[in-house]
């Protein structure tokens, strides 16, 4: 009897094995396409606020979560290279600086930049850091 549980664990352990690569295999692809960041600003003023984004599948706490991800896919999941909106500015200085930390379909993002006030934030990023 206890020769044919060993077999018996042997085999189911052997069966699990031959598994794993292929699942392993899957597993990689996906998690290469995935993405998620942490977008956050931070005021000299002293307010700050930050959110969690994921991509490839949509979620997270942005409240714009899919048209965040989309300005995202169109830069390249670069946020230096977001195309900034129309608008203009008072002429106000209320630093704040923003950062995007995280990965964009596997690849790293660490990106921090100030802005002259939080309006000039939100003409050059758009809906991703509009939260």
């Amino acid at each position: 009897m206890i020769r044919t549980i060993g077999l018996s664990a042997v085999l189911v352990l052997a069966g699990l094995t031959a598994a794993s690569p292929a699942s392993a295999a899957d597993a990689a692809p996906a998690a290469a396409k995935k993405s998620e960041l942490t977008l956050s600003y931070m005021a000299d003023a002293g307010f700050a606020a930050a959110v969690v984004l994921r991509c490839n599948p949509t979620g997270g706490a942005h409240p714009k979560k899919g048209r965040a991800c989309a300005a995202l896919a169109r830069a390249g999941g670069d946020p230096a290279r977001i195309r900034p909106v129309p608008g203009v500015c008072t002429m106000e200085y209320a630093p704040i600086t923003a950062e995007i930390t995280g990965r964009w379909k596997g690849a790293k993002v660490d990106w921090t930049r100030q802005f002259g006030n939080p309006c000039e934030m939100h003409l050059a990023t758009g809906v991703v850091l509009a939260f």
